[in-house]
């Protein structure tokens, strides 16, 4: 162990930290504590400590996730006045090729299973981390008051955009090779138009 002398919720923030290297590093059904634990290069007294196992990390995980890497991302397109380009502010860094948007769907997809396997798991923070939808039906409104989108449900209309973004995403985490980023931008945009622009018909 390191020795290093840190305040408890630098501790913690140190264990997350490493959570998400290992989880996206290795999956979650190939990680235990004491993986996290070496990681973070402290005891698993104190990842018992912080945690009261493996779920409760995971969740600690994914809540930062959603808040560090949609954090900018939101701002970016609620100051943006033009819908369209908004919703091109949302989509584009998703699906950047880069190997931290790669990590990042990673610990999703993870979630995901884990969420499929323990329905209930993320009750206690789902609305933490939606953050990417509730912008996205907050710019689909705007722009359906302004004339530059149809009239379509705000709410009703994110959420696909979200399942459609998070289908994509789980055939990249997949490793599908013919799915590349730029084609999942494209595929994205392309989707959008069709859902707002216009009539659908």
């Amino acid at each position: 162990m390191s020795g290093r002398r840190l305040a408890p919720q630098q501790r913690r923030e140190l264990i997350i930290d490493a959570a998400r290297t290992v989880i996206a590093g290795r999956g979650l059904a190939r990680t235990s504590l004491r993986d996290i634990a070496a990681a973070a290069e402290v005891s698993m007294g104190t990842v018992s400590y912080h945690f009261s196992g493996i779920d409760e990390i995971l969740g600690a995980v994914v809540i930062r996730e959603s808040e560090e890497f949609y954090g900018h991302v939101v701002a970016a397109a609620d100051a943006e006045p033009d819908p369209w380009r908004s919703l091109g502010l949302l989509i584009d860094p998703m699906f950047a090729d880069s190997p931290e948007v790669e990590a990042h769907w990673r610990i999703w997809t993870h979630f995901w299973a884990a969420v499929a396997r323990r329905p209930g798991l993320a009750d206690s923070y789902a609305a933490r981390i939606r953050h990417w939808e509730s912008c996205c039906a907050r710019v689909i409104s705007r722009g359906v008051a302004q004339g530059a989108f149809r009239e379509v449900d705000p709410h009703g209309m994110a959420l696909r955009l979200a399942a459609y973004s998070d289908g994509l995403a789980a055939q990249r985490a997949q490793g599908v090779t013919a799915l590349t980023a730029g084609l999942a931008r494209e595929w994205m945009h392309e989707f959008s138009r069709a859902l707002l622009a216009g009539d659908p018909h």
